[in-house]
C-alpha cells in the first residue's frame, strides 16, 4: 500500500479583489504519494500555482481539507507552517532567487545552516552535477546552472517533498531537459515526492502520474506506465 503524503478534500481558494471574488480553486480532491513524480498540467489561470502554494504552506485554503501526512495545514498556525516549510518542503521556482553576492556553495549553505538534518552543500551540488562550479557566483553561471543551484538549495535540507513551479519556464529546451534530468535524479536517488507544474505537455511524459487542471478543478488524472527519460523529450 502506497504511503500518502498529501490529501485534499473539497479544497477551495477564493481571492477578494475589490468587490469581486476570484475563485482560484473549486473543490479539489487529491492524493499525492511518497516517492512519485507528478506533473500538474494546466493553462495559465487553471489554479495549479495556487494549489502548489497551498500544499507548500505558502498560502492557505478558503475552505476544505488539506493534510500533509496527519498534519492539518488548514488549522496550522503561522509558526507551524513556517516549521513545515523549513523542514519538510523544498521549493523550486521559475526564477532562481539566488543571492548574487554568494557563491553556489554559499547559496546552498544558507539552507543547510538552518535545516535539522541537511546534506552538505558540496554533496547537494554534486547531486545536481555542479561539483566543479561550487565556488562560482551566479553571474558566472548559465541560466540552467543557476536553476540547478536552486534545486541543490531546495534538496540540501533533505525534504520529503519537492514542489516546482514552472522550473524550466525561462530556459531553452536543451537547458530545460538538463534541469528536468536533475529533478529526476533527485526523485530517484533520494525518493523525494516531486511535483512539477507546467503548461508544457511534453514534460508530462516523464511523470508517474499526470494531473490536469482547468478553471480551478482537477479534470483528469492519468497514470503513466511508460515514464520517459528527460533526454528523450522533444519540445
Amino acid at each position: 500500500m502506497r504511503e500518502r503524503v498529501f490529501y485534499t478534500k473539497n479544497l477551495t481558494k477564493v481571492y477578494q479583489v475589490g468587490d469581486r471574488e476570484i475563485h482560484a480553486l473549486r473543490g479539489i480532491d487529491l492524493d499525492l504519494y511518497a516517492k512519485e513524480f507528478v506533473v500538474m498540467l494546466g493553462a495559465s489561470g487553471s489554479g495549479k500555482s495556487t494549489l502548489l502554494n497551498i500544499l507548500g504552506g505558502l498560502d492557505t485554503a478558503t475552505s476544505g481539507e488539506v493534510y500533509y501526512g496527519d498534519q492539518d495545514l488548514v488549522k496550522a498556525s503561522e509558526k507551524m507552517l513556517t516549521a513545515y516549510r523549513r523542514h519538510h518542503v523544498g521549493f523550486v521556482f521559475q526564477f532562481y532567487n539566488l543571492i548574487s553576492s554568494l557563491t553556489a556553495k554559499e547559496n546552498v549553505a544558507v539552507v543547510t545552516d538552518i535545516a535539522k538534518n541537511p546534506m552538505s552543500a558540496e554533496d547537494a551540488l554534486a547531486l545536481v552535477g555542479l561539483a566543479d562550479r561550487m565556488n562560482h557566483f551566479p553571474a558566472q553561471m548559465s541560466g540552467g546552472e543557476q536553476q540547478r543551484v536552486a534545486i541543490a538549495r531546495a534538496v540540501a535540507k533533505q525534504p520529503q517533498v519537492l514542489l516546482c513551479d514552472e522550473p524550466t519556464g525561462s530556459l531553452d529546451s536543451a537547458t530545460g531537459v538538463r534541469v528536468l534530468e536533475t529533478l529526476e535524479t533527485v526523485n530517484r536517488e533520494l525518493g523525494t515526492t516531486t511535483v512539477v507544474i507546467t503548461h508544457n505537455v511534453v514534460i508530462s511524459k516523464m511523470a508517474d502520474r499526470i494531473i490536469r487542471l482547468s478553471d480551478g478543478r482537477v479534470i483528469e488524472t492519468t497514470e503513466n506506465s511508460e515514464r520517459a527519460a528527460p533526454a528523450t523529450l522533444h519540445w
